[in-house]
């Protein structure tokens, strides 16, 4: 038997992670190394675990901004995450996207289908179902007919730098100067004074305002 992948599961309803922990455990080649709601878990624990896939309901990945998603993804780069019970809602799944989730099912999927989307993370593959697949196809291919992709755009209209560009995410999340500083690799001033330009150049009040001038011009933030 091969190595197995090791699944934690963040569900509000706790039927639901027995439910999920019962089929997920009956495999051999995966192994559910923790469960929990949000109310009783932290990343940290989620780390020691060994955990390879976070698994989240829809009442727990933080909708609509999905920030349970992010949260996970800024503490521990290396996990996936996979949202089942999902709606066919075509702003969800792309904010989903967006907020760095790898696969999305959606409430009608089998117990089946759940094993399938975990071994197809472990095998560094992305799920959805197909006619939101074929949503982000026509997404980029909109992009494309513009005549350009967002980060161009971005520094054509808005004028902010490679460098500047790399702090909006950032700034999406909430990080403080400092943090933003420790995860580029930069000092802290330098970063002050990429954000006070940032806000020069794009005329905008606050950080905030930064992100959401930045998502008008279409970029995944």
């Amino acid at each position: 038997m091969g190595p197995r992948t090791n699944v934690f599961l963040l569900a509000e309803n706790r039927l639901l992670r027995e439910a999920l922990a019962r089929i997920l455990g009956k495999r051999p080649d995966v192994e559910v190394v923790g469960a929990g709601s949000p109310s009783d878990f932290s990343f940290k624990e989620i780390s020691a675990a060994g955990s390879e896939i976070l698994l989240l309901d829809s009442l727990t990945s933080g909708l609509p901004e999905f920030h349970v998603v992010r949260s996970a993804l800024r503490a521990l780069p290396a996990l996936r995450v996979l949202l089942v019970g999902m709606d066919e809602d075509e702003g969800l799944f792309l904010e989903a996207v967006r907020a760095g989730a790898a696969g999305y099912l959606l409430k009608d999927a089998s117990a089946m289908e759940v094993v399938a989307s975990v071994r197809a993370l472990a095998g560094d593959e992305a799920v959805c179902p197909p006619r939101l697949c074929r949503l982000l196809f026509r997404y980029v291919a909109k992009e494309k007919e513009r005549g350009e992709l967002p980060n161009a755009r971005i520094r054509v209209q808005l004028g902010l730098t490679r460098r500047q560009q790399q702090l909006v995410p950032l700034l999406a999340q909430g990080l403080t100067n400092k943090e933003i500083a420790a995860h580029l690799n930069l000092s802290e001033q330098t970063i002050k004074n990429h954000v006070h330009r940032m806000l020069e150049r794009v005329g905008a009040d606050d950080r905030l305002a930064i992100v959401a001038m930045v998502r008008d011009q279409g970029a995944y933030v």
